[in-house]
């Protein structure tokens, strides 16, 4: 869509549960993610009461018509969800406004690819719109959703003002607490009056300044959560060898089944307790945002016999009940595709939506692990989820986004603990698979060839390992880490994997960019299996300094704990590589990394190697477990030592 274009959803799809608005965005600076709010207006363009602000301090409406999804990380950024139930909103709301907002200092013109899409409730992509011409707002209106008759319709706004949340707040009729910004925002001379040429104008449902007069309620635009202390706590224990009691334990699992029942019932037992965790689950699927319940034991007719799915999540919402069969492996066991199947089949005749996989599998591209029939999924989705996808999102809510209730907080590290326990089974992708010792000795020996199967296995095998690694620097870190993925080249996923093959037989190297904010750059992860090294690089933009000579010392300055043997080369204009030395040789003479001809310094490329794992698992030999001591060397070392810098003498 373009910018004032508007559409009839009802001509879109013949879907008719909840609809899905998603907000996204690249943050290059690293300054902030933007966060997500949602006003309704009545007929006059205001707010009935505070309870028509739905933001981070109040993530649903009373009614849950609409609902505050979260953040989640993608391959171009980070993408924002909301649940928007348009036949249960209220009959006085006529308009559903969607906007974002940052904190000052930052801007919507910092962040790159600035985008909204709406699906449907069977998760169909309906519209999309880009924006290209964000500057210096600090609130920004990506859209609307608007009644026409019987109907809704979508309007693209994008655009914004310069006063942040508050301002666009008190602008539709919210009070601002005292102790917030009490500034009124005045709307950019572009602000939302009149949309463009290229649609209709329809001047009734226009957004317009409205006068101000008695507000319904005053909210805190403050930022609260509970989360899990990071203090540790008293420990009472006499010895060393107690531990602590643990609502949800690991011990006397000893089969597979075990496993699976118990971990099962553990997840379904607290997504109904914790509603952010349960709705951000559910949300994966398109269910709406209602009250969820969970089972377990229940048997089906099928055939002439029974099956027993592992769980059922059924979620009810204005008088809809959305349903769900669960089917739940650990450890290293597969998915069986007659198993799955089956489940199909018994979801489609009794009118359940959708059929959940739960494994410790990645299906990063959203492509389901099983080569399911597709004529079987026309009455019942299928959909997958990772073990460490369910660990990720209770890690972000437990220690950086927060719930509302100090006690969910807890709750959720119980999760948390017993997820990551190895007995429990539950630790997500960790095996390159069989093929990865004949792949490896084929590099090593020159013999592989295009059209190897092992090989496209292990280049699947590498996407996986890299989201998983991206999956859990965003939980250590809080921020929205992600492989980046290029559109036109890296859109279909068996060209993106031929790729990693085609360069596995031709220099023996399988790479990867990773987008870490703050970084300068996109991190490169190389694995070279001729070498047995992993090297970690980023480009970073030089300080803008007189001499070149003080660009490389303003550097170093920053490098002074990194590891000795890291490799820092020099690059100008127009040049794509340059001077290069170790970092323990440039400590001692800085002037080995000036260009010879007094050519200036734009940028320096830091790369650090690290002994890369031969076995297949992620044991301290492994290589899954060295490409994660890879890059945590290199976050930990590197980046954030840059970081901390940088921002200490302001870039420059």
């Amino acid at each position: 869509m373009s910018k004032g274009a508007n559409v009839d959803l009802a001509s879109l799809s013949e879907a008719s549960g909840p609809i899905t608005v998603v907000l996204g965005w690249t943050d290059p600076s690293g300054a902030g993610e933007a966060d997500v709010s949602v006003l309704l207006l009545d007929s006059d363009g205001r707010v009935r009461s505070e309870g028509d602000f739905i933001f981070y301090n109040q993530p649903a409406t009373a009614d849950q018509s609409v609902q505050l999804l979260g953040k989640t990380p993608t391959g171009s950024g980070s993408e924002d969800r909301i649940l928007v139930d348009l036949r249960a909103l209220p009959p006085e709301v006529e308009r559903v406004l969607i906007a974002a907002s940052r904190d000052a200092p930052a801007t919507f013109g910092d962040l790159n690819d600035l985008r909204l899409s709406v699906s449907d409730s069977a998760g169909e992509v309906l519209l999309a719109f880009d924006i290209d011409d964000a500057t210096v707002e600090a609130a920004f209106i990506f859209g609307e959703l608007y009644r026409r008759g019987e109907g809704w319709k979508f309007r693209a706004v994008g655009q914004g003002y310069e006063a942040g949340l508050a301002g666009l707040a008190t602008d539709f009729g919210i009070g601002i607490d005292e102790d917030d910004d009490q500034s009124q925002a005045e709307p950019k001379a572009d602000e939302p009056t009149e949309v463009d040429g290229s649609a209709p104008a329809e001047p009734d449902v226009q957004p317009t300044k409205v006068e101000n007069r008695r507000r319904p309620g005053r909210v805190r635009t403050a930022k609260k959560k509970a989360t899990l202390p990071k203090a540790a706590k008293v420990n009472l224990a006499e010895h060393a060898s107690w531990h602590d009691a643990r609502l949800f334990s690991v011990s006397g699992l000893r089969s597979n089944q075990e496993r699976e029942a118990r971990a099962t019932s553990t997840l379904l037992a607290v997504m109904p307790q914790v509603p952010e965790f349960g709705r951000r689950l559910t949300a994966r699927f398109n269910a709406p945002a209602g009250t969820i319940q969970t089972f377990t034991e229940a048997s089906f007719k099928h055939g002439d016999s029974k099956v027993r799915p592992d769980g059922i999540i059924r979620v009810a919402r204005a008088g809809r009940i959305w349903t769900a069969l669960i089917e739940t492996k650990t450890g290293g066991n597969p998915l069986k595709l007659k198993q799955v199947e089956s489940y199909l089949d018994v979801a489609a005749r009794h009118g359940y939506e959708t059929v959940i996989t739960l494994s410790n599998d990645l299906a990063p591209d959203g492509e389901h692990p099983l080569p399911v029939d597709k004529r079987r999924l026309r009455k019942a989705a299928l959909c997958h989820l990772s073990w460490a996808e369910v660990a990720h999102e209770a890690h972000m809510l437990c220690h950086h986004h927060g719930v509302a209730n100090p006690a969910h907080a807890w709750l959720l590290n119980e999760l948390l603990y017993y997820l990551r326990q190895d007995n429990a089974g539950c630790q997500g992708f960790q095996d390159m698979g069989p093929a990865w010792v004949p792949v490896r000795n084929a590099v090593a020996s020159g013999t592989l060839r295009l059209g190897d199967k092992r090989a496209m296995q292990i280049a699947e095998n590498w996407e996986k390992l890299i989201w998983q690694l991206c999956l859990r620097l965003s939980g250590e870190t809080g921020l929205t880490i992600a492989p980046v993925l290029r559109r036109r080249r890296d859109g279909d996923a068996t060209v993106r994997r031929l790729q990693t093959v085609t360069s596995l037989v031709e220099n023996g190297r399988m790479s990867a960019e990773v987008r870490v904010p703050s970084a300068g750059g996109p991190v490169l992860i190389e694995a070279d299996l001729r070498t047995g090294q992993i090297e970690t690089t980023v480009e970073i933009p030089a300080a803008e300094r007189a001499r070149t000579l003080t660009r490389v010392q303003w550097l170093l300055r920053q490098l002074v704990d990194a590891p000795p043997e890291m490799r820092v080369e020099a690059l100008s204009p127009r040049r794509t590589t340059g001077p290069c030395d170790l970092l323990k040789n440039l400590q001692a003479e800085p002037g080995l990394l000036v260009p010879e001809g007094g050519a200036q310094i734009t940028s320096f490329r830091l790369t650090l190697a690290t002994g890369m794992g031969t076995k297949r698992g992620a044991e301290e030999a492994g290589f899954v477990r060295t490409v994660d001591t890879a890059m945590d060397r290199f976050h930990q070392q590197v980046l954030q030592a840059i970081k901390a810098d940088a921002a200490a003498e302001g870039g420059g």
